[in-house]
């Protein structure tokens, strides 16, 4: 395509894009913020921006050509996925998950959702979910030869893949999913160990009898959803591969084969680059693997991506649909193989109708709409994306040699190696999620008091025991139940007076900032002069206004909530004032002061 001279000579009007003039312009801006000088020297500009993830992998302030590595898709290190041709994005096998106990039910889902463009099923058996007897029922009228089924039968594993093979050899060797042996994973969930050589046995039977069906899965969600980041996931999760080869060749099977029996499955959520370079990144961890062990090419890691169990609320579920389609996004430019998208329901019970096709249509709008399986490799050439694939892999090759040197995955869970690592990640995590540097939409931001929960019959409880199962919104939202018990015990909410101070267009920012943060915390506000406190049925005050009005009029003001029985007074700013207790703002710890406050307003736990 040729240039118009015009447009050549506008782009010779900019000076050249180079690394020092951009450093120069930032440290301009953050002059302006304290956080650089004029004499800060030009080197140290982008590591004032720079940060780091819960699980220490760095994040750059800024990516270059230099950071994205040469390579094609589908071709080693496999961190682009592409079909076999090279000509793009064979699309994702749409996979739904189904944890009901009543087999004529999961028939019924089942069928619903193979009839709406679901391409593969993921059935929970064991537990309180579908008995391995129940498998036949559950699946008549499936044709196993064009729809994968994946078991997840935890300690029941080999009798549910015993049922799924008995069906399987009606239809012969075109059967295809995976029967779901992840002992090591049931460890990491239950504390009890599952057989290995009984995992072996059954990889052995698949490459025997059915060569399009795997028997192990590789479950690094366990991981992620103990408050584990995407490093901490990763390197648990080629520990666990790496066991697994080692078994599976152990057995008897050749290197190739035994690369071919293991799926990984992975969590994906609303942070979409890093969601993407995890993906990314496993392959490539994989494909180090496969070098270092002989595998031949072809053994990139099959990969199946899960919404983030953790990232799901019960507060405004509706928001759910958002993160869901955000993460399943970041799934499919990840280049995931399989993608299930959890009803935005999930944690208030099994999913209903409308809620499994929402997730269903989800995948369908991704790929038809978007058309995000018409392109090879679409965040290939990102340099962002390339440079966080990569320290993403450097960070989880790390943690999987630890727990090598420690004596393999077993070992390092056995010692307490991997549940200490995971416990200090969500333990930063959870700190930014009470200083909402971390925000939750409809929990810890924009609360709805007045919202009603669709009710949901009660799903099986996963098998516990094990690594914790943790939510990002616990905190807050365990806060607003205590908030509801009392509104249910008492007839109304808890209550904080929002003292506002000089004009609306003061205090209407304070005053709105400090609503939003008690209400996360199920506590009612409402708003006035402090003359109207004692009116207000409230004992706990806030001050809203500006730093100078403060100054002015906050000591006064104090005296007369006091007056009116106020038992404390915050302020919303950092400032320190005569008569106030204490201060709300931008990156304060707002749990804690939730807890306080639910407290001094005599709402016990």
């Amino acid at each position: 395509m040729t240039v118009p001279p015009e447009e050549l000579e506008l782009a010779a009007a900019f000076p050249p894009a180079e690394r020092d003039r951009w450093r120069e312009m930032v440290r301009g801006v953050l002059r302006k913020s304290g956080a650089a000088t004029e004499d800060t020297p030009l080197e140290e500009i982008e590591g004032l921006l720079a940060r780091r993830s819960y699980d220490g992998v760095p994040i750059p302030a800024l990516s270059t050509r230099a950071d994205a590595p040469p390579g094609r898709p589908g071709l080693v290190p496999y961190v682009g996925r592409a079909r076999a041709g090279g000509e793009g994005l064979a699309g994702w096998d749409v996979r739904q998950r189904h944890a009901g106990a009543d087999p004529a039910a999961v028939r019924e889902a089942v069928l619903a959702d193979l009839e709406n463009g679901v391409t593969s099923v993921w059935l929970e058996v064991g537990g309180a979910g579908l008995a391995p007897s129940a498998l036949p029922e559950a699946l008549r009228g499936v044709l196993l030869d064009l729809a994968p089924i994946v078991l997840d039968a935890a300690d029941r594993t080999g009798e549910a893949a015993e049922a799924f093979l008995a069906l399987a050899a009606g239809t012969g060797p075109a059967v295809s999913g995976n029967l779901g042996a992840d002992p090591l994973g049931l460890q990491a969930r239950t504390g009890a160990a599952g057989s290995l050589d009984e995992a072996a046995e059954l990889a052995a039977r698949c490459v025997r009898d059915f060569p399009g069906l795997r028997a192990i899965t590789v479950d690094g969600t366990v991981h992620h959803d103990a408050g584990g980041g995407d490093a901490d996931e990763l390197g648990a999760a080629v520990a666990a591969g790496v066991a697994y080869l080692r078994a599976l060749t152990g057995s008897g099977l050749g290197v190739d084969a035994a690369f071919g029996q293991i799926e990984f499955r992975l969590a994906v959520n609303a942070d979409q680059f890093s969601s993407i370079a995890k993906i990314r990144a496993l392959r490539r961890l994989w494909a180090r693997v496969a070098e270092v062990s002989g595998a031949s090419e072809g053994t990139a890691a099959r990969v199946h991506a899960v919404t983030s169990a953790a990232m799901m609320t019960r507060r405004d579920p509706w928001v759910n649909m958002l993160r869901t389609t955000v993460a399943a996004f970041a799934a499919g430019v990840g280049g995931a193989d399989a993608v299930t998208v959890r009803p935005f329901d999930a944690r208030l019970g099994l999913p209903d109708d409308f809620a499994r096709r929402i997730a269903r249509n989800t995948h369908t709008l991704l790929l038809e709409e978007a058309s995000l399986d018409r392109v090879a490799d679409p965040a290939g050439g990102s340099w962002y994306v390339e440079r966080l694939t990569e320290d993403t892999a450097r960070a989880a090759w790390t943690w999987f040699t630890e727990i090598e040197r420690a004596g393999g995955f077993a070992a390092a869970l056995e010692s307490g190696l991997i549940a200490d690592r995971l416990a200090a990640t969500w333990a930063r995590r959870r700190a930014g999620i009470a200083r909402r540097e971390a925000p939750l939409t409809g929990v810890s931001e924009f609360p709805n008091l007045a919202e009603t929960l669709p009710e949901r019959e009660p799903a099986p409880p996963r098998p516990g025991g094990g690594l914790p199962a943790v939510t990002y919104a616990q905190d807050f939202e365990a806060l607003r139940d205590r908030s509801d018990a009392h509104a249910e015990a008492t007839g109304a909410r808890p209550r904080v007076f929002l003292a506002v101070l000089g004009p609306v267009a003061v205090h209407t920012a304070r005053a709105s900032f400090a609503a939003n943060l008690f209400q996360a915390g199920g506590i009612e506000t409402v708003t006035g002069a402090p003359g109207e406190f004692a009116a207000s049925g409230a004992a706990v005050a806030c001050l809203c206004s500006s730093d100078r009005v403060y100054g002015e009029e906050a000591a006064g003001a104090a005296r007369v909530l006091r007056d009116g029985g106020a038992v404390k007074v915050w302020v919303a700013g950092k400032g320190t004032y005569e008569g106030v207790d204490a201060n709300v703002f931008a990156g304060c710890d707002a749990v804690e002061v939730l807890e306080t406050t639910l407290h001094d307003l005599g709402v016990n736990r």
